[in-house]
């Protein structure tokens, strides 16, 4: 972690938070219910719940096992950590489009962007791991989805003929990456990070970001996230694909959750300026995990 020093301000409390353990967060899913149907059921069972100012979806719950409550048997919510939610809020998907979640399982963010295309339109969630596809198809299930086409594929070379689409209004690309950001919660999110390791996994972040934007429509929406600090997946990436693609642009978005913007040079490298429009978001200033997200739009 120290070589992100020179980035952080208040470096020895961003360390602090990430060897404290996380808050116990659920994200209201309104396919099946509502935010007062969640919160009533969870104090009936005595589990006290606090609200989170930037979205009315997102609770905190004061128990350890929210699996082990009725609101989550019944649907209504959904165990995820907090910022884990940003992504999709970002990239806004309206009643019926077409979105695409490249890398879906098991399935918090794909569910997510159902609920809020209010179940219509044509989700695909797309996995190329087969062996989580059951948690993806469990978990949208249990919360009713109806609207997802689930497919098994490597989103680098996906065909979206297979699910009769020329062109995608809004595609998430939360790619694969080396997790520094989930410290709080996998103690041995440390284990396998390391500059080569992020340099690696750049290749297949570029490749899947790059067959997203040449899948969405003009005027389309491209979110990429990572829940890792690494500048070399997040900033780095988006700036080789803005490279490639002349219409393509970083854009600002609002979220009432404190943040650093995005970085527009890292040792020695320099970035597209559109980068300071994305955001990174450090665990000790929300008491969260850490993310990474950029808005592209063609």
């Amino acid at each position: 972690m120290r070589r992100y020093e020179s980035i952080i301000d208040d470096f020895e409390a961003f360390l602090d938070a990430c060897e404290r353990p996380l808050p116990t967060v659920v994200r209201v899913n309104t396919i099946t219910g509502s935010v007062e149907r969640a919160v009533a059921a969870f104090e009936d069972e005595g589990v006290a719940v606090s609200r989170r100012e930037w979205s009315d979806r997102v609770l905190e719950v004061d128990t350890e096992k929210p699996g082990n409550t009725w609101p989550y048997v019944h649907g209504w919510v959904h165990g995820q950590e907090e910022v884990s939610a940003i992504p999709a809020r970002v990239l806004d998907p309206q009643p019926g489009e077409a979105v695409w979640d490249t890398c879906a399982a098991p399935g918090s963010k794909a569910t997510q962007l159902a609920d809020l295309m209010d179940d219509t339109g044509l989700l695909v969630a797309n996995d190329d791991n087969l062996g989580r596809l059951s948690a993806l198809r469990g978990n949208a299930d249990r919360l009713g989805v109806t609207c997802a086409a689930v497919t098994n594929a490597d989103a680098r070379r996906f065909d979206p003929s297979v699910v009769d689409v020329d062109a995608f209004d809004r595609v998430l690309v939360d790619a694969p990456c080396t997790c520094e950001g989930t410290i709080r919660k996998n103690l041995d999110a440390l284990d396998e990070a390391s500059p080569g390791a992020s340099r690696n996994l750049a290749r297949l972040q570029a490749d899947i970001l790059r067959r997203a934007v040449e899948l969405t429509r003009d005027g389309g929406t491209v979110v990429y996230s990572t829940c890792t600090f690494a500048p070399e997946e997040n900033e780095a990436v988006v700036d080789e694909i803005l490279g490639e693609f002349d219409a393509l642009s970083v854009e600002p978005y609002d979220i009432a959750l404190d943040h650093d913007d995005g970085l527009t040079e890292w040792n020695g490298e320099s970035y597209d300026e559109s980068l300071a429009n994305a955001k990174r978001f450090y665990p000790h200033q929300n008491d969260t995990g850490g993310f990474f997200a950029a808005k592209l739009t063609l």
